[in-house]
């Protein structure tokens, strides 16, 4: 049974973040609140707990797995950034964006897509993202949660408890903002050309497209 943390939203409790921190690197993997949905999360070096997140989500080896960083310093170090993207990138983190990027020797295999070498790379704004990843010292591996059944929009049908407890028997840690069950998902950016193209609208869309008028570009959808 999961152990249930609960959390300030905005002002989340610095001993009980040390505390989890602790536990992720001890290897647990968390449900845990971002700006968008909820997640799976654990170390990003993480192996077992890596397996055990793709066991839930019923993932194959073509299914992304993304990285939570806390900043662009951090996206460089696991991506490559043409200097195009680069400002574009500025302009977007914190935000609730998914950013596919060619990845870097730095990304352990399990995380890299097979055929395209590339990563999914988040930086929440969100407090509790933001602090955990800064406590952990490094990036943690993160995918929305859900089951296969809620596919197809279900998640949309959940509400906060039943949610959580669908998990309760799968992850190690709980965090709880106590707040409603957020019903979008981020939206997905596919940098890994210098023209960036939006594979899912999502949180953030419109600003996504203001952020390419204020660099002078046009932002093409898939």
């Amino acid at each position: 049974m999961a152990e249930r943390v609960k959390l300030h939203p905005e002002t989340p409790h610095a001993k009980r973040i040390f505390e989890c921190a602790d536990k992720v690197r001890e290897g647990a993997i968390l449900l845990m609140p971002t700006d968008s949905q909820y997640a799976l999360a654990c170390d990003y070096k993480n192996k077992k707990g890596i397996e055990r997140i793709r066991k839930i989500r019923n993932l194959g080896d073509d299914d992304h797995l993304s990285l939570l960083c806390d900043s662009l310093s951090g996206i460089s170090t696991f991506a490559h950034i043409s200097d195009r993207n680069f400002k574009l990138i500025k302009r977007l983190i914190p935000g609730p964006y998914t950013l596919i990027l060619p990845a870097t020797k730095k990304v352990p295999k399990l995380l890299i897509h097979p055929k395209k070498e590339t990563v999914g790379i988040r930086v929440p704004d969100y407090p509790i993202c933001q602090e955990l990843v800064k406590e952990v010292g490094r990036p943690m591996l993160a995918i929305t949660a859900k089951k296969p059944k809620m596919d197809n929009g279900t998640l949309k049908e959940f509400e906060r408890e039943p949610f959580l407890r669908e998990f309760e028997k799968l992850v190690d840690v709980t965090i709880d903002n106590q707040q409603e069950l957020p019903a979008q998902e981020t939206t997905i950016i596919d940098m890994t050309d210098e023209t960036a193209r939006i594979l899912r609208e999502g949180l953030g869309a419109e600003a996504a497209y203001e952020a390419f008028r204020m660099q002078g570009e046009v932002l093409e959808e898939a």
